[in-house]
Order: structure tokens, then C-alpha cells, then sequence
């Protein structure tokens, strides 16, 4: 049984060969492991993250749930933003650590700059949404150039049947269409409360958006594999009754259709996660959920869950990415991969993995680890 294979029966409620096995490693190793400067990848897409990611995959032999990594749009299927004005990106500061761009718009002749910049690392993820004042910057910069060759990739169904292809056997290939959360940075807190009618206004126009994308998703020939609906800390910026305001309705829209067309969903949502489970599994079609950390990233007990929502949802976590994965022995890794099992495998609906997004120096001797003992230990 191939990794496709085994997730497709686990998402089906069918029991696999073994438990399947999907370490969070989203970013940094994929990134890491490519041997080049991380803006590369981010800025200039060569290779993509997405790309370099299905490399990891086939690097450790793991089973892929890949959620959402491949941007797939279709440019006549758009949240409509701003005035319709040029936008345009530069570089407005580099040196051999990193690389500053920033946004700006073109009217009547005239440049209207973005308030924040987008710092690109050397051997770190890119930072988004920077006050440039806070990194020694101007608000306008003085000089910029533009950001030149950057490699074409192909864009919607094309890249959805690229992506596919890359991947194989190796997993399942999910995309986005859906969220959780319309409340982002602490600007946005302020905002909600102070008049939560703008955020309702995105919430509906959302909705609208969503259903389109995914009736196009739903008519290729080459469908993704699973449907990812969830926002990324969910329940960090939004306290519930945010997130039931927001983001309930378009997951229960979005979950409710692809059951209806025999899709998968999927959520992933960092932090605190428990809450989120109870009302996903009990008000919304949602398939599996990850990646339910425990304290104190999050405050997820996988056994509890299990006993709780594990007839509802696919349960997908949770090893600790620090103390375990990355600053833990092979030793703790089997230990933990073993009671993660024990707690959450019996009866199927368990993929094992990790919390949110294993460290870039993990090592690979603890992934390896952790693969190998889902496929011994997790044995059906």
C-alpha cells in the first residue's frame, strides 16, 4: 500500500495497512534542504516552497497530507481588493541576510506606498505585514528596483495537474478554498470590535467567492485530493464567538458541499484547538483536523479527543516540535509516535503526526524515527 493509498482509506474511515505517518514539515526543512538562501524559494520560486516540500516528502518517505502548500487560482475567480489600480512589488533593501520588498500602487502617474514591508531570510521563512520604521526603513522608500527574475510556474488547473503529477504515490494534494479566520493581527482586533460590519461584509463576500472557486475545483478533470478549509490560529486572534460570527458559516458551507460531491476537508489550525474540534465535529461535514497541539502551544489531549470526536473527525497530530522533535532523542521520539498511537489508533481515523511545523534544524534521524514507528509499531 503506496502513502496515497493508505491516507485515501484513512480519510474514508477504512483501515490501512498501518497507521499513516505526516510530520508537519511545511517550511523550514523543505527549505533547508533545497541547500539554497530561503529567498530562493519564497521570493523567487525557484524552486517554489510547494515543490521543494514534495521533494522533503520523497527525501524521508513520509505520507503526504499537503494542505494547501499549491497556490491554486483561477484569475476570472477573484476577491475583488482596492480600486483596480497597477500594483506593483521592489525590492527596497537588500544585503547578504536579506531582502526587503514592498508594494505599491500606481495612479494618475503617481506612487502610493504599502505601510508594510515583506522581509525575505537567508535561512528563515519570510516575514510579512513589517512596520518598515520598526526595521530602520523609511515609510517611503528612497530608492527601489524591481524584482527581477523570478521563475514562471503554471497557474491554476495546469499547476493543480503539475503538482499532482510531483507528488505521485508519495500522498494527497489538497487546496484551499475556505478559512476560519477573518481576524488576523491585533489592527484587526481593534477593527472588529470597534465595528464589526466590514469583517460580516468579507465574511458574505467570502462565502460567494469560496462556493465559485470550489464548483470550478470540483468541475476538473484533475481534482485536488482533499478540500483545506481552516485558517492557520484559528483561536488566537478571534475568541469564539469571533470564529462563530466569521468563520463558522464558511466552514459549515464549504464542508457541507464537498461531502455532498464526495470530497475531503480539512483544517489546520495552530494553538489552542480544542474548543475548535468540538464545535467542527459536532456542527460542520469536516473530515480530519490537525494538528492539535498539546500545552503549551495549544491545549489539545489526544486520547480525550479521541474518545470524544475520533467517530466524527480524522484525527491528525501531535508530537511536540520542540521538546520532542527537535530538541528530543530518537528515544523520546519513539516513545512519543508510540503513545500517540496507543491513544489515538485503535478503530483507524488517526494519521500520526506532529504539531505545527517541525523546527528547520529537526533532525532527520528523529523524523526517520518517528516514520519507522508508525510503520512497525502502528501496524494494523
Amino acid at each position: 500500500m503506496n502513502s496515497r493509498e493508505r491516507l485515501t482509506k484513512v480519510l474514508n474511515r477504512e483501515i490501512p495497512d498501518h497507521v499513516p505517518v505526516a510530520p508537519d514539515t511545511s517550511n523550514m526543512i523543505p527549505a533547508k534542504l533545497t541547500g539554497k538562501p530561503f529567498w530562493q524559494l519564497y521570493l523567487y520560486q525557484n524552486p517554489p516552497i510547494w515543490l521543494a516540500y514534495i521533494n522533503c516528502v520523497k527525501h524521508f518517505g513520509f505520507d503526504s497530507l499537503m494542505d494547501g502548500y499549491v497556490p491554486i487560482d483561477f484569475d476570472d475567480i477573484a476577491v475583488q481588493n482596492g480600486n483596480g489600480d497597477k500594483r506593483e512589488t521592489f525590492i527596497v533593501y537588500q544585503n547578504q541576510d536579506r531582502i526587503v520588498t514592498q508594494d505599491c500602487r500606481t495612479a494618475n502617474g503617481k506612487r502610493f506606498w504599502d505601510d508594510q514591508v515583506t522581509v525575505f531570510y537567508r535561512d528563515n521563512p519570510p516575514s510579512h505585514g513589517v512596520d518598515p520604521l520598526k526595521i530602520g526603513l523609511p515609510k517611503e522608500p528612497a530608492s527601489f528596483e524591481p524584482v527581477a527574475g523570478v521563475k514562471e510556474w503554471p497557474r491554476g488547473a495546469e499547476l493543480l495537474r503539475l503538482a499532482k503529477r510531483e507528488m505521485g504515490g508519495y500522498g494527497l494534494v489538497g487546496v484551499f478554498c475556505g478559512t476560519t479566520k477573518l481576524v488576523h493581527t491585533e489592527d484587526d482586533i481593534y477593527g472588529f470590535h470597534d465595528d464589526p460590519v466590514p469583517f460580516i461584509e468579507r465574511r458574505d463576500t467570502l462565502l460567494d467567492f469560496f462556493e465559485k472557486k470550489l464548483n470550478r475545483l470540483l468541475s476538473l478533470e484533475d481534482k485536488p485530493d482533499f478540500i483545506c478549509v481552516g485558517g492557520s490560529g484559528t483561536l488566537i486572534h478571534q475568541t469564539v464567538e469571533t470564529f462563530r460570527l466569521l468563520g463558522l458559516p464558511i466552514a459549515q458551507k464549504i464542508t457541507r458541499l464537498c461531502k455532498d460531491a464526495g470530497m475531503p476537508t480539512h483544517v489546520h489550525s495552530c494553538g489552542p484547538e480544542k474548543e475548535l474540534v468540538k464545535i467542527l465535529a459536532e456542527e460542520t461535514d469536516l473530515t480530519v483536523i490537525d494538528p492539535l497541539e498539546i500545552p503549551p502551544m495549544g491545549d489539545c489531549d489526544l486520547k480525550e479527543l479521541k474518545t470524544l470526536y475520533g467517530g466524527k473527525l480524522v484525527l491528525k497530530g501531535n508530537l511536540h516540535t520542540s521538546n520532542v522533535m527537535l530538541n528530543g532523542s530518537v528515544q523520546t521520539v519513539i516513545d512519543a509516535s508510540k503513545k500517540a498511537i496507543d491513544d489515538a489508533a485503535e478503530g483507524g481515523g488517526f494519521i500520526l503526526s506532529t504539531g505545527d511545523q517541525c523546527g528547520r534544524d529537526t533532525p532527520e534521524e528523529n523524523l526517520f524515527a518517528m516514520i519507522e514507528t508508525a510503520q512497525t509499531y502502528g501496524k494494523y
